[in-house]
């Protein structure tokens, strides 16, 4: 796991060659992590970067992807966070739209009869931590008092560019609250599951030691493998089996990039005339209105679908 931030840290930062998991409580090292001190939030931050598309609306609004439920939801999460938690980094909103996924699963695999145990947290696993609201649904957090995003930026990043430093916006970082006493930390959602299994298995839990986090690192890997490009015939599987894996993941990352502008022109177009609650639920609800139509009942569990983008730009705000 660090071992992959730290190999992406150096293409998308091109900066020191190490980086690894962050460094405050709740993030433990990987066993065999391979960091140094020159590694910082910034590099970890940079690493996590999602691609960005750059084409037309109008040329978006013509692609039709493929993919499940589960990563849609992911999509959408990341997005809406961008706006209704501004200040929380990309490694935060990453964590935090996993969690969302991870109790939107449990819920429906125990709606389909495919998970009979209770959920975490119904057991109380979690209690007394924080709680916010993503897509209308409660993720407990842990907070990062002591992380900072913006540590080990180069001092010149933003007043004189160099063509090998990295091109870092806010929407990575996170914004900077000019108020003091509104100034929120950055989040992990935290995997309550994990905490059960690790209890139900005998494992020490002891009181120092940091409680179990959903990574943003897989919740971005995640991402990037689970959105293809639906072929003319709509089988996926005829249109990929040709290509080898190069092709294929360059596909898959500018099939994500796509999604994820749409996504934000979307939450763009409402943010300023919703309150940020109202902005969580309506995703929500937009979320509900594109997703894949599968098969009912257990059937449809985990099946795949079309998703096309123009459905999703219908959902803007007109002037």
């Amino acid at each position: 796991m660090a071992k992959q931030v730290m190999n992406a840290a150096k293409r998308v930062c091109k900066k020191r060659g190490s980086s690894a998991e962050d460094t405050t409580a709740p993030a433990k090292r990987a066993k065999g992590s391979r960091t140094n001190e020159s590694s910082t939030p910034f590099d970890i931050e940079c690493a996590l970067a999602l691609p960005e598309s750059s084409i037309p609306e109008e040329d978006i609004s013509s692609i039709t992807l493929i993919t499940n439920r589960a990563p849609l939801v992911l999509a959408f999460a990341v997005c809406v966070l961008r706006y209704t938690m501004p200040e929380q980094p990309i490694s935060s909103r990453l964590s935090l739209a996993q969690a969302v996924v991870s109790a939107n699963s449990r819920s429906k695999a125990a709606s389909l009869g495919i998970e009979s145990e209770p959920s975490a947290e119904t057991e109380g696993w979690g209690e007394g931590q924080p709680v916010v609201k993503v897509l209308g649904r409660e993720v407990k957090v842990l907070k990062r008092w002591d992380y900072d995003s913006r540590e080990g930026r180069p001092p010149d990043a933003s007043t004189e560019p160099d063509a090998n430093a990295p091109v870092v916006s806010d929407d990575v970082l996170g914004q900077v609250s000019q108020d003091e006493s509104d100034k929120a930390p950055p989040l992990w959602g935290i995997d309550t599951d994990a905490m059960r299994k690790a209890q139900s298995s005998n494992q020490d839990m002891k009181v120092d030691k940091p409680l179990p986090i959903f990574t943003p690192d897989s919740a971005r890997s995640y991402l990037y493998k689970a959105f293809t490009k639906a072929s003319d015939e709509d089988v996926p599987s005829r249109r990929t089996a040709t290509k080898n894996a190069s092709l294929l993941e360059a596909e898959k990352k500018e099939c994500l990039a796509h999604l994820l502008r749409a996504i934000n022109i979307v939450c763009q177009s409402w943010a300023s005339s919703l309150a940020r609650d109202e902005l969580d639920r309506r995703a929500w609800a937009w979320y509900l209105r594109v997703r894949p139509a599968v098969q009912s009942g257990a059937g449809g569990w985990g099946q795949k679908g079309p998703v096309r983008l123009c459905d999703i730009l219908a959902l803007k705000r007109q002037p």
